[in-house]
């Protein structure tokens, strides 16, 4: 699938999980008849109703709300050379399944893709049992699992597509809602353990990833009517990072990390953990969740209650500089 302006709008409208679910996934079976698509009761919130009834009926299993199960079917499939597509909600995927995805993806090194919808803040009034905050902490420790997480709808289906190519064992993190920011309207290359610059600059690097990308393009624009040259990158492969792009981050008077997530073991802390290792004497700001649990609310509210949005951020930037 190539990214343009007309494609870009159409899965903005869509969402990153409608966009994948609702047209990519229906594209796709057509190339791939092993493609087996396996959802926890999840199937027409994911915008799955095209491919369940039309697209490959015959290659759809909703294992109920019963994700352990999910990835025992999955793994099996799998070992039997089918390529399976796993999906639901983000906290339930890699917290219900936990063992299973360290098991079955990890150890047993099976070519799984499992997609966790809804991550970050997004659930809203669903509450604390429906975000998913600390997926990247538990994912990143599970070895041999690659992690991705899409900036906007279009590079989600890029993503995915090259998601499903990929002979390893993969976790990709949707984040946002429908009518979801545009970041790519034209076609760009991606690859694990790759970014993408989206915004050159000289002060300052923001590192961004999943729907916070595009938070930091605001934010980017607010700091240069500042007298500030910022730097924004998609940070879309989680693990392995792409760390020779940390190294040049590195070069500027500040590098800071942005996320939906927790502060504690995600985006913020993997390049951290990179910087301390090559002696870096760079500071680092690490925005993200905070280490608590939030009031179920509106959307937009939870990011001004973690100081994610754009103005916010740019008095954070401004302090620590």
């Amino acid at each position: 699938m190539l990214i343009d302006k007309r494609t870009a709008r159409l899965y903005s409208r869509l969402g990153q999980r409608g966009a994948i679910f609702g047209m990519a996934i229906n594209d796709w079976a057509v190339q791939d008849e092993k493609m087996i698509v396996l959802t926890a009761d999840l199937a027409t919130l994911s915008g799955m109703d095209r491919y369940v009834k039309s697209a490959a009926p015959y290659r759809f299993i909703n294992a109920g709300i019963a994700e352990q199960n999910m990835l025992g079917m999955a793994a099996g499939l799998a070992a039997e050379g089918f390529h399976p597509v796993v999906t639901t909600y983000a906290t339930f995927l890699t917290m219900r399944a936990c063992e299973q995805i360290r098991h079955f993806m990890g150890y047993m090194h099976l070519p799984i893709v499992a997609i966790g919808s809804g991550a970050g803040l997004s659930q809203g009034f669903a509450g604390n049992t429906h975000y998913t905050i600390e997926d990247l902490s538990m994912m990143r420790a599970i070895p041999n699992l690659r992690i991705i997480s899409p900036a906007d709808a279009a590079s989600a289906v890029k993503l995915f597509e090259m998601a499903l190519e990929s002979i390893e064992p993969v976790y990709m993190r949707l984040t946002g809602n429908l009518n979801a920011p545009m970041v790519y309207t034209e076609d760009v290359p991606f690859g694990f353990g790759k970014s993408n610059c989206i915004r050159v600059g000289s002060d300052i690097s923001i590192l961004a990833t999943g729907t916070m990308v595009y938070t930091a393009i605001e934010t980017a624009e607010q700091l240069e009517q500042q007298g500030l040259s910022v730097e924004v990158i998609d940070m879309y492969s989680i693990k392995p990072l792409d760390v020779a792009r940390i190294h040049e981050a590195m070069q500027k008077r500040l590098v800071v990390t942005l996320e939906e997530h927790s502060k504690m073991g995600g985006l913020g802390a993997a390049v951290a953990e990179e910087m301390s290792a090559c002696g870096a004497g760079c500071k680092l700001l690490r925005l993200g969740i905070e280490d608590k649990f939030d009031l179920a609310g509106d959307y937009e509210w939870l990011l001004r209650q973690n100081r994610l949005t754009p103005e916010l951020i740019v008095e954070d930037i401004i302090k620590n500089l």
